[in-house]
């Protein structure tokens, strides 16, 4: 059940990026700032194509980095898998749920990143300050789901240790 959430917010998250994305390629200057000067001006910067091409690679990229394993657990790809991972079992949805919400919350903080980029670009007085809130909740999450992500290794280092078996640990 909660795989099928975190898939929904994982395309939704796909989604998001995809408008916001070519909204802010289309409106882009042909030079995207990514640095100001102490006097708002600005003093780095990269082409729009280069700006598009890096953060479509990023995007590709992370996505098939987090995404291909899941996958390969969801169609147990080999027998260790099929062993680690098997149907029914509270550890492979929990690894489900993570990777997929994991790689959402990437791909909205690759948005944060290009809207930021996009802020500064327009804007002669930017102000730093405005985005201050999503500068520190984007760490904070990926320490979150990390965390999340050993305290789901160490349940099922705990199952192993007890010796369960995959039936004794599935959900009925």
């Amino acid at each position: 059940m909660y795989s099928r959430l975190t898939k929904a917010f994982y395309f939704l998250s796909i989604f998001f990026f995809l408008i916001a994305f070519m909204f802010i390629y289309s409106s882009s200057p042909e030079f995207v700032t990514y640095e100001l000067s102490d006097r708002g001006l600005p003093l780095k910067q990269f082409s729009k194509e280069f700006f598009f091409y890096l953060f479509l690679g990023v995007f590709v990229v992370s996505n098939v980095l987090l995404i291909v394993p899941a996958k390969l657990i969801e169609l147990q790809y080999n027998l260790t898998l099929k062993r680690l991972f098997p149907k029914g079992g509270r550890f492979r949805e929990r690894m489900l749920v993570w990777i997929y919400s994991f790689a959402g919350m990437v791909n909205f903080s690759t948005i944060i990143l290009v809207f930021y980029l996009h802020r500064i670009t327009y804007i002669e007085e930017f102000q730093h300050s405005s985005f201050n809130f999503f500068f520190y909740l984007v760490p904070v999450l990926f320490v979150g789901w990390v965390l999340g992500l050993f305290y789901i290794l160490v349940q099922k280092m705990k199952e192993v240790k007890e010796g369960q078996t995959p039936s004794a640990y599935m959900d009925h």
